[in-house]
């Protein structure tokens, strides 16, 4: 097993207060009592979204590993949102609805919440919901346009596990990609096959109601949902301007060169980056 770095835990904190102990230094933490006077801190559980959005089709991901039919972020299926809910609370299921923009289809819920007054520009048309119940995981990536990230979690409790940016080098990143292989286990790591890994040093919490952790520019995350429920994420562009111009670079032409590749190459560019995930992390150890 890893050998873990508890994620800081403050209460309430100031601008001044972020920005200088967490956003300049870009170091991740999880912020409590910071939500309480939005009316989602009370309202918002799994029956209350059924209430609002319940016949919204709604995104569906699974844990299969990348479809090279599939564009990069694809859904593998939908649902309404009432029948999805009714799915988690009857036990363990690996679907996860994942980047889908609730407030757009009910802007209602937009009443709920405040947008937290930090120090950091956040980006209002995108504010993304995640959704997942028990075991249910999210596999290890960093977002592609490098955002900073509050992450504010509802309803029963999920863990989350984030890796510097620093530690990508061991992280066995697919090429063209914002993920590692997808054989690792994160939570049962196999080091024999990816020795590598044996050099990073993961960070850890679990989040409850309420609770926000601030997620900084290219920090790699991987989610598991101790219990159904469902979570909020806010985004800032990058703050720092390598980050920025390849969080472009990134969605507007690598993203789009990795979905031709899909179709004109199929399978054997899937297997092309796996095989180079290796060669290269692998490398670094000799």
């Amino acid at each position: 097993m890893f050998d873990y770095i508890e994620i800081e835990r403050v209460e309430k904190l100031t601008k001044e207060e972020f920005i200088k102990n967490y956003y300049k230094p870009q170091k991740p933490v999880v912020i409590t009592n910071q939500i309480e006077d939005w009316p989602a801190f009370t309202k918002w559980n799994l029956e209350y979204i059924r209430e609002v959005a319940g016949d919204k089709i709604v995104p569906l991901y699974d844990s299969r590993k990348t479809d090279y039919t599939k564009k990069v972020n694809e859904p593998d299926s939908q649902m309404s949102m009432s029948d999805y809910i009714d799915l988690l609370k009857k036990g363990p299921t690996d679907l996860r609805i994942f980047l889908y923009n609730l407030m757009k289809d009910v802007p209602s819920l937009k009443s709920d919440m405040r947008w937290p007054k930090l120090g950091i520009r956040l980006i209002k048309s995108l504010p993304l919901v995640f959704f997942g119940g028990e075991d249910a995981k999210v596999f290890m990536h960093y977002d592609i346009d490098l955002s900073n990230i509050f992450h504010i979690h509802f309803d029963g409790k999920k863990q989350c596990v984030l890796v510097d940016p620093k530690d990508t080098k061991y992280m066995y990143r697919l090429p063209y990609s914002w993920i590692c292989n997808e054989d690792i286990d994160f939570d049962n790591p196999d080091f024999e096959r990816f020795p590598a890994l044996k050099k990073i040093r993961p960070y850890i919490t679990n989040l409850q109601h309420g609770e926000m952790l601030y997620m900084p520019e290219g920090w790699w995350h991987y989610m598991k949902y101790l219990t159904p429920g469902f979570s909020l994420s806010l985004r800032a562009l990058a703050g720092n301007p390598k980050n920025l111009f390849q969080g472009f670079k990134n969605m507007f032409f690598i993203r789009n060169y990795d979905n031709w590749m899909r179709k004109r190459k199929g399978q054997a560019w899937l297997d092309y980056k796996d095989e180079e995930a290796f060669k290269r992390t692998n490398a670094l150890l000799k």
